[in-house]
């Protein structure tokens, strides 16, 4: 029987996995993707939101611990375990030099990403050389690794795992780390979730998947079924607003578009819906999705002219182009008139003094609602660009409810073998909302947490079993 049962094949499930076999636990992680696809939502992402008390390496200035729970509070609206969140945000201070032991490089950011470089450290190599490198690590320190294993059931006693089951096959383990996603690929469930409009519609059928095929929530399911706390609301998840010609699944950060707030965002019947220009983009792009999901047809028009080119990174798909505002309108097939409408208003309402994208500028509108509170400009320079934009789910907040150590929950008891890890105990940090990077300082630190823990219990059940 091995020590420590890992399900999941993400950074957090390796954090766990790497940690419970430096503790010196026997590890075995299951994978439900075959190789080429290992590593879920992870090997999307490019950067890891840190706090840090001085300018650190790749990291400029100071971003404190208040700096951060403040930025966090402000996106979650409150909707967030302080207690599990300052565990996080003081965890992201100190792994890094971990990381690199186990083959992680770290860059400086790019121009253009979102005005990162205080607070983000970026992997070389992205998603994808992270997941490789904790892989080879993983390898290295004799960690076994199954793929294809889709788990489709736990067994359970009470509150504590006893097994596994891979359709007929049985797993046991002495302690067990679920870290297996959230649901974002089950569209039968994401359809409950968000339900019928009252415009007759099924929001979640026009929905595009920016994560990984193989999050389907299965042990999710399970642990409601088995009587484990759950926490979150099924509806809320980090939701971007994308490409509308992104593919289905595994879009991943490159089907982004960043230059909503340096124009106006009009819905399908040319109406603006929301203040592009509310907060910094690191801080907002992630409300977008769900805000077009509110949107009639589940679809948004991101519209510019030429100043703000050069300003944000370039998505991987071309916007429509126009040399005129009427072209333009007709080659997105929006209703011309409420289109040059709307985009009249908005440039008579701005104020323009001292445009500067990188601060909290005075340019804004006014007289107008909603109101465009920074860097509000008249649309006014061809050629003009324009991106038809869908909600795209990178992973959902439901999950189970934890503590500091990572345990499971059932009525309120932590479970003593059974830990839980990255976006299936997201929502204990996310009620709602999101800030660039801080998925993967919940995973890092829960997947470090989790492992440790398993690997805990394991060894002393081990000890317990040799007396």
């Amino acid at each position: 029987m091995v020590d420590v049962l890992v399900i999941g094949g993400g950074n957090a499930a390796l954090c766990a996995a790497l940690m419970a076999r430096e503790a010196g636990a026997s590890v075995l992680l299951l994978e439900s993707a075959p190789r080429e696809w290992r590593g879920g939502n992870s090997m999307h992402v490019r950067n890891l939101r840190c706090m840090h008390d001085a300018p650190q390496d790749v990291l400029q200035d100071a971003y404190t611990e208040e700096e951060f729970w403040q930025d966090l509070l402000k996106v979650t609206g409150g909707a967030t375990d302080e207690k599990l969140a300052r565990l996080v945000i003081r965890a992201s201070s100190s792994c890094r030099d971990w990381m690199r032991k186990h083959g992680v490089h770290f860059q400086p950011s790019l121009a253009g990403t979102l005005h990162l470089s205080r607070t983000n450290a970026f992997f070389m190599g992205g998603g994808k050389a992270l997941v490789n490198a904790y892989y080879r690590s993983a390898q290295a320190l004799g960690v076994q690794v199954r793929y294809n294993a889709t788990v489709d059931a736990l067994e359970m006693d009470g509150g504590r795992f006893v097994a596994a089951r891979i359709g007929p096959e049985r797993i046991e383990a002495k302690a067990c780390v679920l870290a297996a996603g959230g649901f974002e690929s089950n569209r039968e469930w994401l359809r409950e979730a968000w339900g019928q409009n009252e415009r007759g519609e099924w929001p979640a059928d026009n929905f595009l998947i920016r994560g990984t095929r193989f999050n389907r929530g299965v042990l999710l399911k399970a642990m409601t079924a088995a009587g484990a706390d759950i926490i979150g609301d099924p509806s809320q998840s980090h939701c971007v607003a994308i490409d509308a010609r992104a593919p289905l699944y595994d879009g991943g950060i490159v089907t982004r578009v960043d230059c909503v707030s340096l124009g106006v965002m009009l819905n399908r019947d040319a109406q603006r819906f929301y203040d592009e220009g509310e907060d910094f983009w690191p801080k907002r792009y992630a409300i977008w999705g769900r805000l077009v999901a509110l949107q009639p047809g589940q679809i948004g028009y991101c519209i510019i002219d030429s100043k703000p080119v050069g300003r944000f990174m370039p998505p991987v798909f071309p916007g429509v182009k126009a040399h005129s505002l009427p072209e333009l309108a007709r080659e997105l097939g929006l209703p011309q008139q409420a289109f040059m409408e709307t985009l009249d208003s908005f440039n008579a309402a701005c104020r323009v003094g001292s445009f500067d994208h990188t601060v909290l500028d005075d340019c804004h509108t006014e007289g107008l609602s909603p109101a465009k509170t920074h860097w509000a400009r008249p649309i006014d320079t061809p050629p003009y660009y324009g991106y038809a934009l869908r909600p795209g789910i990178t992973f959902t907040y439901l999950g189970l409810k934890t503590d500091e150590h990572a345990a499971v929950h059932f009525g309120g008891a932590p479970s003593d073998n059974l830990f839980v890890a990255g976006e299936m105990m997201a929502g204990n940090v996310l009620g709602k909302g999101y800030t660039a990077g801080v998925g993967m300082s919940i995973g890092t630190a829960f997947g470090r947490i989790a492992g440790t823990s398993a690997a805990r219990a394991a060894l002393k059940e081990g000890a317990h079993a040799a007396a």
